[in-house]
Formats: C-alpha cells, sequence, structure tokens
C-alpha cells in the first residue's frame, strides 16, 4: 500500500498537546463527576483491585475476562498523582487526545490536506458519543485511540508499529481484534486493490507483511486468556457475562433488528444525520476544478480500508454484544466524518459552512436528546444522572444514617463502596435489579431489612411524541434487549406501603427517596398471607 497524497510533515508533537489541552478545556466542568454505571459497575472497582493489591482479575467486582492495559493505565496515573477522580477523567482526555492526534494523521495521509485533517478533528472531538466517552473511564476509548493508529501505521506500511498498535487495542478490549482480523482478510483476498503511482499494486512480500502485522495482535490476546483461564477455569469471563454478550444474541431476528440500530448509529444517531446528508447531497454536485483540476478524492484504497473497518464493525456488534451501546462504535465515526469532511472539500467551495453547520448540530446533540431512547452516556445526559443520584444519597446519608438502603445498581455500587466518589463510608444496600413492575412486586415479599429506599430512572425513556418514535421498538427492546419501565415513585410507595419524602426529576429522568414504616405492622400482615413463607 503506497501513500499517494502529498507528503505533508505536520510534527505531532506539536499537534498532540494542542489537542489535549483544548479536550481539557471543553470537558473542565466534568472532571470532578464521580463515576457513572459501567464506570462504577466495572472498569474503577478492577483498576482499583490492581491499584491496591495488583490483582489484574478483579474481586471487587464480577471478572468478565476483559485484558487488564485500562486497569494498568489507570493505576500509573494513580500511583503518581492521586487516587481520584479528576485524575481518571484528566487521563482519559489524555486517551481521547491521543485518538483524536491519530484522527489528525489519518485524515492527512488520506487527503494531504491539513484543511480537511482540521475540520474532521473538531467534527470529532464535538460529535456527542465522542465527546461524552472522552472523559468516561471505559475501555472502548483505549481501544479506539489504538485501532486508529494501527489504521495510521496500516496505511503509511509501517507494518510492526501497526502489529504494535493493533495489539494494544486488542488488550485494551478483546473485541477490537475483530479489525485487524477483518483487514487481514481483505488484504489477503483484494491487495492489488492498493495502487502506487506507477498503477502498480503491493508486492507479494508487501502484502505478506502487512498480513501477519495484522495477525499478530491474536498472540498477545490469546496469551492474556489462556492466562485468565489458568486463573479463573473459565475462558471469555464469567458464563454469565458469556451468555449475555454471545450465546443469548445468536438470534436470527434479533441480529437483524441490532443491524438495523447499528446502522442508525452510524448514520442519524445524536445528529450525525446533518453531514451524512450534507455529504450525500454534495455528491450530487461536480468536483470543484482548481486550475481546470478536479478536487481529489480519497483513494480507493483508503477508501476500502474504511470501508472494510465500517462494515466489520457494524456487523460484529449486531451479532455479539448484549447491549447496543454506541460507544463500541467510536472508532468508526471518525472515518465517516473524514469521508464527510472531504466530499465537503471536493464538491463545494464554501465548504467550510457545511463543517460548522455539522458542528453546530453536534453541540446542539450534546445538550438536546433525541426523539428515541439511548443510553445517556452517547451524550451530557449522564451528567443529569450523576447529579440526581449525588442529590438522592446525599438526602439519605444527611436524614437517614445508618440505615439500609433498598436500591438497584449501580446506585447499590455508588452507595456501598466509597472509592467511587459518591459518599465517604460504606452504607448498607439491599439489590434489586430495577424499579419495573416484577422487580417491586418481588420486593414486596423479600425480608423487610432495609427502612428507605432509593428509586431512580434505570432506562431513559422519551416523552410521547406525534410520531411515537421511540415506541413502535418496544416489544422489540424488551424481547432482546432488556428494556423495562421503571415505575413512578409514587406507584412504588404505594406498592410497598411507604411515602415519597424527597424526589427530583429533570430532562425525563428522575430520582426519589421513599422511607417506611419501622413498626412491625407489615411483618404482621405478611404471615397472614396463604403460602407467604414459601414465596
Amino acid at each position: 500500500m503506497r501513500h499517494t497524497g502529498p507528503k505533508i510533515h505536520v510534527p505531532l508533537w506539536a499537534i498532540l498537546p494542542l489537542i489535549f489541552f483544548a479536550v481539557l478545556a471543553a470537558h473542565f466542568p466534568l472532571l470532578r463527576l464521580p463515576y457513572y454505571w459501567d464506570e462504577a459497575g466495572y472498569y474503577i472497582p478492577a483498576a482499583f483491585d490492581f491499584f491496591r493489591t495488583g490483582a489484574l482479575i478483579p474481586y471487587s467486582t464480577l471478572s468478565n475476562g476483559h485484558p487488564p492495559l485500562p486497569s494498568i493505565w489507570l493505576t500509573l496515573w494513580w500511583k503518581i498523582f492521586h487516587f481520584a477522580p479528576i485524575v481518571t477523567r484528566i487521563s482519559m482526555c489524555l486517551v481521547a487526545a491521543i485518538g483524536l492526534t491519530a484522527v489528525w494523521r489519518l485524515a492527512i495521509v488520506a487527503t494531504g490536506r491539513t484543511s480537511v485533517a482540521v475540520s474532521t478533528v473538531l467534527l470529532t472531538a464535538v460529535y456527542p458519543v465522542f465527546f461524552a466517552q472522552s472523559s468516561l473511564a471505559h475501555a472502548d476509548m483505549f481501544a479506539a485511540a489504538a485501532t486508529l493508529w494501527g489504521l495510521v501505521f496500516l496505511m503509511e506500511e509501517r507494518f510492526w508499529l501497526t502489529a504494535l498498535a493493533f495489539s494494544i487495542a486488542a488488550l485494551c478490549k478483546e473485541t477490537s481484534i475483530v479489525t485487524p482480523a477483518a483487514l487481514a482478510l481483505w488484504i489477503a483476498w483484494r491487495g492489488r486493490i492498493w495502487r502506487g503511482p506507477d498503477g502498480a499494486g503491493p508486492s507479494l512480500r508487501e502484502r505478506l507483511s502487512a498480513v501477519i502485522a495484522l495477525l499478530i495482535p491474536i498472540l498477545p490476546l490469546a496469551a492474556w486468556y489462556a492466562w485468565y483461564w489458568s486463573r479463573t477455569g473459565f475462558l471469555f469471563g464469567n458464563p454469565q457475562y458469556f451468555r449475555y454478550n454471545a450465546t443469548a444474541t445468536l438470534n436470527p431476528e434479533r441480529i437483524l433488528i441490532a443491524l438495523g440500530y447499528r446502522i442508525m448509529h452510524i448514520t442519524i444517531h445524536m445528529n450525525l444525520f446533518v453531514p451524512v446528508a450534507l455529504m450525500l447531497a454534495c455528491l450530487l454536485l461536480p468536483p470543484v476544478q482548481d486550475d481546470g483540476v478536479p478536487r481529489p478524492r480519497i483513494s480507493a484504497a483508503h477508501l476500502a480500508v474504511f470501508g472494510v473497518v465500517i462494515a466489520t464493525n457494524v456487523v460484529f456488534y449486531s451479532v455479539l454484544g448484549g447491549a447496543l451501546l454506541t460507544r463500541y462504535l467510536l472508532p468508526l465515526y471518525p472515518l465517516i466524518l473524514l469521508i464527510a469532511v472531504n466530499t465537503f472539500r471536493r464538491r463545494l467551495r464554501e465548504w467550510s459552512a457545511l463543517v460548522a453547520l455539522s458542528a453546530a448540530a453536534f453541540v446542539i446533540g450534546l445538550f438536546v436528546n433525541p426523539p428515541y431512547r439511548f443510553a445517556p452516556e452517547d451524550n451530557l445526559e449522564y451528567v443529569t444522572d450523576i447529579h440526581l443520584q449525588q442529590a438522592a444519597i446525599h438526602e439519605i446519608v444527611t436524614h437517614y444514617p445508618g440505615q439500609t438502603v433498598l436500591t438497584a445498581w449501580p446506585v447499590s455500587d455508588e452507595m456501598s463502596k466509597p472509592e467511587l466518589g459518591y459518599v465517604t463510608h460504606p452504607v448498607s444496600v439491599v439489590a434489586i435489579n430495577n424499579f419495573s413492575a416484577p422487580q417491586i412486586a418481588k420486593a414486596d415479599f423479600m425480608p423487610r431489612t432495609w427502612t428507605v429506599m432509593l428509586a431512580f430512572s434505570t432506562k431513559y425513556d422519551p416523552p410521547s411524541l406525534p410520531f411515537g418514535l421511540g415506541r413502535r421498538s418496544e416489544s422489540w427492546d424488551k424481547r432482546y434487549f432488556g428494556f423495562h419501565r421503571d415505575l413512578p415513585p409514587q406507584v412504588i410507595a404505594r406498592a410497598l406501603h411507604g411515602g415519597v419524602v424527597w424526589a427530583e426529576m429533570e430532562k425525563n429522568q428522575w430520582a426519589a427517596v421513599i422511607a417506611f414504616p419501622t413498626s412491625g405492622a407489615r411483618e404482621a400482615r405478611l404471615t397472614l398471607l396463604p403460602g407467604a413463607g414459601k414465596r
């Protein structure tokens, strides 16, 4: 694979600090937030176990076999500085900046245009999914940054650096291995689509070197799983995790529905439809000519690489993965935006206006929720979630100290693990799965060891809109993707014979504190129910 565009040497030592400080400044209001959702449920406890004891396999949370590089990275920062959310979030901003620097270099290699590189980095950085993930301690940003650098090195024919980058990606998140594996198959099958200035394709030796470099990352990942199996007896995490993310997903109808969602995620989600629609509209225009020469397109070779990566990941994450989280697709968004930006430039002289319009749409998407169900971590809605949970927890520790709290995950972890940033001392909790009617009915017959309840919205469900976009797929979501409806706080309180003593609602998310009488009346009532002792 030969680089045929203009060779523009921009020192990365100058680009990376600029991008890092820009990312840090944009995320400054978020740096002190406590940990959220999967951070609190897995990634921070796993890294904290390594930080305290050097254990690569977590023991304070359910081990699922994820590779250890994110835990090692976070521990390094905590050892150098301090164990605190602000240190974690600054370290993640650096990871995001490393990924954005790869986007810069990728745009330079693919187009040779600094203006295209600047615009692509800007749009990637402010795209809501990428922006939200840039300070959250999930493995996906680690894997995305390494994957993007792997693509850069592959397109520059620096094959051993390609192997290194994709190996790092695989040891950050195991599913990242699908990208180099797919590219290896593509090169082995259709290597001659890459052509140099003389029209000749790569030699057999070059193709073989590329394939070997792309397959090398399998080795460190296999070594990790061999060691993990020797310590736990499980090959791919615990059986429940493997069933949820692999065997339970292999249903043809579910795969097709998931594929539809994934296509939506890379075309319209969080206002991505704006640059995509503008790009399609620009394709109707003839190329702009400079001195009688049409502005260049991205080469067929590079478009093929992008296409293989996008298609492989969309299909792969439609088949595997119990949750349809958009953060799994993080490496794809810069590729889509790069293609869009270069199309803008090629087809329109005033193309910067389209970049500005796309950026404005993305900034709006950070604050304005779409009219359908989505994960709050896809934009700044997760901040609302954190603030509501913080306020409810503060209400309980202030007015109900020392009492046992009935709640659901992740608040059950947030209250029992001070290291997550919500409490200073562990609070005794009893956990249920969620606040749906079946779970509340289950709680009604549990031993009444708790005297206060923290209920909250565990799913974001948009308000009803005229076209009802969010509700038409509800039966599919319930059947395949674990959707449920939480009962309102007042209904929960009536069902469990308590009273709402505090509640807040913001942007269709809510949290409530429900208190219960401490007399024995409830226990006496239960003994009168037929068969109560068998429940």
